[in-house]
C-alpha cells in the first residue's frame, strides 16, 4: 500500500471515531461531516491504489460505481448513498439522533467493505 493510499485509510477510520466522539456528545453535525469525511477518504484510498482519479465528488461517485460492477455488490453503492446523506445533513441539519446514529453504522459497514479490496486487490487501470 503506497503512503498516499495509507494516508487516506488511517485519515478514514479515524474520521469514524470523530463521527462515533461527536455523535456521543449529541453533536449531530459534526458527527454527520466527520461520517461522509470517513467514506470519501476511504473512497479515495481505492481510487488511489488502483491509479483511479478522486479529486471531486463525482470521482468518488465514479469510483463507487466502478467498484460495484467490479465486484457485483451493489451494496456498495447503497452504503455510499448513505454516507452522502450524512455530508447533506451537515449543511441542513434535519436529520434525527437515531438517523445519524444509523447512517455512521452504514458508513463503518462501507469502510471495512472498501478496506478488503486494498487487501485483495492488485488490479489496476
Amino acid at each position: 500500500m503506497s503512503d498516499k493510499t495509507q494516508y487516506y485509510t488511517t485519515t478514514g477510520k479515524g474520521f469514524l471515531v470523530k463521527a462515533r466522539h461527536y455523535l456521543a456528545e449529541g453533536d449531530l453535525l459534526q458527527a454527520s461531516e466527520k461520517g461522509w469525511g470517513a467514506a470519501a477518504q476511504m473512497v479515495k484510498s481505492v481510487a488511489e491504489a488502483r491509479g483511479w482519479p478522486h479529486d471531486a465528488h463525482h470521482h468518488l461517485w465514479g469510483t463507487i460505481n466502478r467498484l460495484a460492477k467490479e465486484t457485483g455488490d451493489t451494496d456498495i453503492r447503497a452504503l455510499f448513498t448513505l454516507a452522502s446523506a450524512l455530508h447533506t445533513n451537515f449543511y441542513e441539519g434535519w436529520m434525527p439522533v437515531e438517523h445519524v446514529a444509523d447512517n455512521l453504522g452504514h458508513v463503518e459497514n462501507l469502510l471495512l467493505k472498501l478496506e478488503t479490496f486494498n487487501q485483495t486487490s492488485g488490479f489496476h487501470e
